[in-house]
């Protein structure tokens, strides 16, 4: 779910989407629409949070003054410990705050568990909201209805050494076997270096590389998902990924383990050629032994000129279906994911925007934003919408499979096979 930006947000793919959406009872709309008192609202502690208490603060104080009578009390909640912060408000609305950040893989959960309020209406007549990115819109939506307003969104792209490509007489790779390719060339010539550094555990590395060859993690929607990891298209993916783990380029014994942080950790530490990272990697990077030697350009896919489809990270606000101050609940909500919000949070903590038209705004700014900025242009993936979704990640099922066929003790066909019954299994019992 969690995309921070700061260096602890090294929080990388595989790791960021692991809190279960909490079991809870149905919880009923309350009918009171309060027009004054106090909203409560949770929005995520930050390492390095004081940038971002700042730009909400800004965003409390209009807001109080628009709003007489009205008092924000807003709470940073730990993102680690929030299953269970929001499994207990979902139970005692007494104790629920009115608006409320959550990650965007979370969303299908929580609406299961009847703890967001729709918003389908507001949204659609809010002036800004046309501009919200497709794929982050999507991250809001279960079943046709929007239950928040995207907040931000975060996207991987390549990372690679200038000064090795320029030592080697290598050009950034085109399609992904150029990408192979020039990982391997660069294990050859710096066997201390990882051509690629990729990771076993890394869900969201591996995934464009399916994603790129026409396959998908599930088909369907709703409560009718079916896994479609081990569809041919799909293994064809897995299997180009998995192939990079190898003495010729990141040995398994080294890599097989490694998660998202790991791999960006090794490259900002000097030790790979190359790797897949994403926007609120940029800090830890810029702080690493490889600053000053390094560029990202968007990943190829298999054609030359086309970019692989990253998945779309990042965080939503919504409102809870037990707020006593609706009508003011869901303008705040707009408030803190407005266009001039999204702005200058992105200046205090570097979180990109959902909205394509700030986005351009920044990257012309901040040229690094550029690659990432191509990346969304291009088309992004998402999760399936279901409560299933973190039960399957939970679980590690993607991983485990990337692992079995890297460790040799399956097939790709067989270990895609075994993947597809566990998300199966999953969906069905979320249904």
């Amino acid at each position: 779910m969690k995309l921070p930006s700061r260096l602890a947000a090294l929080l990388a793919a595989a790791a960021v989407v692991t809190a279960c959406a909490p079991q809870t009872s149905s919880n009923s709309s309350s009918e009171k629409d309060d027009k004054s008192g106090t909203l409560r609202v949770w929005l995520f502690q930050e390492v390095g949070n004081d940038p971002k208490a700042e730009v909400v603060d800004s965003v409390v104080t209009a807001f109080e003054k628009a709003h007489k009578g009205t008092k924000v009390d807003v709470e940073y909640i730990p993102v680690d410990t929030r299953a269970q912060r929001v499994k207990a408000a979902f139970n005692d609305p007494k104790s629920a705050p009115d608006v409320m950040e959550f990650g965007n893989t979370d969303t299908a959960g929580y609406v299961k568990d009847g703890g967001l309020l729709d918003v389908t209406k507001e949204f659609g007549a809010w002036n800004e909201s046309k501009d919200t990115d497709p794929t982050a819109k999507t991250s809001v939506t279960v079943d046709g209805k929007l239950y928040g307003s995207p907040f931000y969104v975060g996207v991987r792209a390549l990372y690679y050494r200038t000064d090795v490509f320029k030592e080697l007489g290598l050009q950034p790779p085109k399609t992904m076997d150029e990408l192979a390719t020039t990982a391997r060339k660069i294990r050859a010539a710096k066997p201390d270096l990882y051509g690629l550094v990729v990771g076993g555990a890394y869900t969201y590395g591996a995934m464009p590389f399916v994603w790129a060859n026409g396959g998908e993690l599930a088909t369907g929607k709703g409560g009718d998902y079916a896994s479609a990891i081990d569809s041919a298209a799909a293994q064809k993916g897995i299997k180009a990924y998995t192939s990079l783990f190898g003495d010729d380029n990141c040995p398994a014994a080294k890599c097989a383990g490694m998660g998202g942080n790991d791999t960006i950790t090794a490259f900002a530490a000097g030790k790979a050629g190359m790797a897949i990272g994403g926007d609120f990697s940029h800090t830890a990077v810029e702080a690493g032994k490889v600053k000053g030697e390094y560029a990202v350009v968007p990943l190829p896919g298999v054609t030359a000129g086309s970019i692989a489809p990253a998945f779309a990270g990042g965080n939503n606000i919504g409102v809870l279906k037990s707020t006593s101050h609706r009508t003011l609940a869901v303008d705040l909500m707009e408030q803190l994911t407005s266009k001039k919000t999204q702005a200058a949070m992105f200046d205090a903590m570097g979180f990109l925007p959902t909205f394509a038209d700030v986005r351009q705004q920044v990257a012309a700014k901040n040229p690094y934003v550029k690659p990432f900025a191509q990346t969304l242009a291009a088309g992004t993936k998402f999760v399936p919408a279901s409560p299933a979704w973190s039960q399957i990640d939970s679980q590690l099922v993607l991983p485990t499979m990337l692992q079995e066929i890297i460790a040799g003790k399956k097939s790709v066909a067989a270990a895609s096979e075994e993947a597809a019954k566990k998300m199966n299994s999953a969906f069905g019992s979320a249904g």
